[in-house]
């Protein structure tokens, strides 16, 4: 989850880690997109120095609210159970965990859980929590590509990716690879996302101004904070993102040789944007006689047996 961040002021030039400037190029008439020489390893150094300092951060924050997750939160939202269904006893994988809250809510609803983010700091946040509230988990520092490996080729019944993380990944087709790796015979991925035209509206929830569609992995400036902790200033703030569309994600599950079981969109979220409404329920939607748009949506996909 994450808002749209400000755009560089005129005269200024956005530089990388190290100081590197990157360049405009031209994608068509009109329009330009950023992008630096071998912008994938630079992207993942600079989302990585991101997060390691936004964990510490964020494990200390009333967004993330750890000490109400200790006495018994449950961050599973409503459709999830309904659409996974009973995960006693399963073997879950969570991909790019972070806090470890969902990935830990998932072991209160019965299932042996593994969390695994690239983010050390994220990884001692959510070993600590675990810990806190007496929960049998296992965390693993590495990058979601490097998975397999780090994990030593084990296999899961459940591969679970939730809100706010596709974005950060530049290949689609290679996570899928990846998550069918995973994956037991028979075993399902199972995602909840921001839809991507949440991306796209993200200013004031009603004007497009960001791509949503064929979106470019660019290098983006968050000066400031983080989407939980919008005022902490942070040393770092380039971070490499992009939107994922619908027909992207299906593709790369089904080219990775899963069988798409759901596509669900819902109406409301946990991410509290700007332009939303907190209901009673604690969830977000959008304002009254507003038109009505998805504000996540949820995928299952099945490893054949």
């Amino acid at each position: 989850m994450r808002p749209s961040p400000p755009p560089v002021a005129a005269g200024d030039q956005l530089r990388l880690p190290g100081g590197q400037p990157y360049r405009e190029t031209q994608r068509g008439p009109g329009s330009t997109f950023s992008t630096v020489p071998d912008s994938k390893p630079q992207g993942v150094a600079a989302n990585l120095a991101w997060w390691d300092e936004a964990a510490p951060i964020h494990a200390a924050s009333e967004f993330y609210d750890l000490e109400g997750f200790r006495v018994g939160r449950d961050d599973i939202r409503p459709f999830e159970l309904t659409e996974l269904g009973d995960v006693s006893g399963s073997d879950l994988l969570h991909l790019q965990c972070h806090l470890g809250t969902d990935t830990l809510s998932w072991a209160r609803h019965g299932a042996r859980v593994v969390g695994l983010d690239f983010s050390s700091n994220s990884i001692d946040a959510a070993t600590q929590l675990a810990e806190d509230c007496d929960l049998a988990a296992e965390f693993v520092c590495a990058d979601v590509y490097d998975a397999p490996d780090a994990l030593g080729h084990r296999r899961f019944d459940i591969v679970y990716t939730g809100i706010g993380a596709l974005g950060w990944l530049p290949d689609l087709q290679g996570w899928a690879r990846v998550v069918a790796e995973l994956l037991r015979p028979g075993g399902v991925l199972y995602l909840v996302e921001i839809h991507p035209v949440v991306y796209g509206v993200l200013d004031d929830g009603r004007t497009l101004v960001h791509d949503i569609f064929q979106a470019e992995y660019v290098p983006l400036d968050h000066p400031g904070g983080t989407y939980a902790v919008p005022d902490a200033n942070l040393r770092n703030t380039i971070t490499y993102e992009r939107a994922h569309g619908l027909g992207e994600v299906v593709t790369a599950a089904l080219e990775a040789g899963l069988a798409v079981e759901l596509l669900h969109e819902q109406s409301y979220t946990s991410a509290p944007w700007p332009w939303t409404v907190r209901g009673e329920d604690g969830f977000f939607r959008l304002p009254p006689q507003w038109p009505r748009y998805p504000l996540t949506y949820s995928l299952r996909a099945r490893k054949a047996s």
